[in-house]
């Protein structure tokens, strides 16, 4: 078993067993954000870091499954669980009508059409009144069950919940890897060219990497909707969410495995602290910071920083 995995799979076992010492509920917070932009980023690793398409759109995707379980439950008292589905079905549906004429265009023209469909997605939300506008949606306050996906005594269920999405995350990321998918999208990615001229459909094998990056990113909005219990489009279709999810891949290594979660680690408690700390001061202050570490990033460690884990591991 190779170094790098067994020092994940240790990592992973000390997350499991954190919420039994944690008494802090901020730190509790801190590793709830860490592994929900963990998840996002995995996501957006499969499409950008295996297929080479640089998507700044995907908090587009966040922003639908939160919307729609939060709609389907303020409007139709549907579960919120149905919920997840249902904004995975229609991210996936959106991933399909933004993905197949963008992924004619290639590099920076795909980039900033991506940034188009996003910004395109805050300004409907955000002047559509059915969805709350600019106001956006209060989640109604439920009995505290796992059913109704509500609690309010503690934040631990919250923990152990997207722990296990960070780990579908992550079983999804190494199946496809593993996978003749996986070999697909890392020769579109190299050569798309020489993989066309080897027969392989690369609009097809764009579109179902596309479609997989949206359902791992939708399932984290329903989630952040749940855990906040209020939604507006700021806080779910931001730009600089999805720049985020781009900078956490490459601080941990875009194209691994188990970059992403790295990078979430390095990346959010910064985030999370400059914000606490600093405020609407430190506004430019968290940006240079994060910009520093982006280039020490590039200049020490081009490989990401799960390269210092394990050498040639995934």
């Amino acid at each position: 078993m190779k170094k790098g995995l067994l020092v994940f799979i240790l990592f992973m076992c000390i997350l499991a067993v954190v919420p039994l010492f944690l008494r802090d509920p901020f730190l509790c917070h801190i590793l709830i954000m860490i592994m929900m932009y963990a998840t996002m980023s995995i996501g957006w690793n499969v499409i950008g870091g295996y297929a080479g398409q640089v998507s700044f759109g995907n908090a587009a995707f966040f922003g639908v499954g939160a919307y729609t379980t939060a709609i389907l439950l303020v409007n139709y008292n549907v579960n919120p669980w149905l919920g997840m589905l249902a904004g995975c079905v229609l991210s996936v549906g959106l991933a399909v009508v933004v993905g197949y004429p963008c992924f004619r265009l290639r590099g920076h023209y795909f980039a900033i059409a991506t940034i188009a469909v996003g910004e395109i997605m805050v300004v409907i939300f955000t002047n559509w009144d059915y969805v709350g506008a600019a106001v956006g949606i209060y989640m109604p306050i439920m009995e505290e069950s796992f059913t109704n996906f509500e609690f309010h005594s503690s934040k631990i269920p919250y923990y152990y919940i997207i722990l296990v999405m960070l780990l579908f995350a992550i079983a999804v990321s190494y199946a496809i890897e593993e996978s003749r998918l996986g070999y697909y999208l890392r020769a579109i990615k190299d050569d798309p060219d020489g993989a066309r001229s080897l027969g392989i459909d690369i609009q097809k094998y764009k579109m179902i990497a596309f479609s997989i990056s949206a359902v791992l990113t939708s399932i984290c909005g329903t989630f952040y909707g749940q855990y906040v219990l209020y939604i507006h489009p700021s806080s779910t279709m931001d730009l600089m969410m999805s720049i985020h999810l781009c900078i956490i891949a490459l601080i941990g290594g875009i194209g691994k495995l188990f970059g992403p979660v790295v990078g979430a680690f390095v990346f959010i408690p910064l985030m999370e602290l400059t914000r606490v700390y600093l405020g609407s001061e430190g506004q430019g202050i968290d940006m240079i910071i994060y910009s520093l570490l982006v280039i020490m990033i590039a200049i020490w460690w081009p490989q990401g920083l799960w390269a210092l884990f394990s050498k040639g591991d995934k």
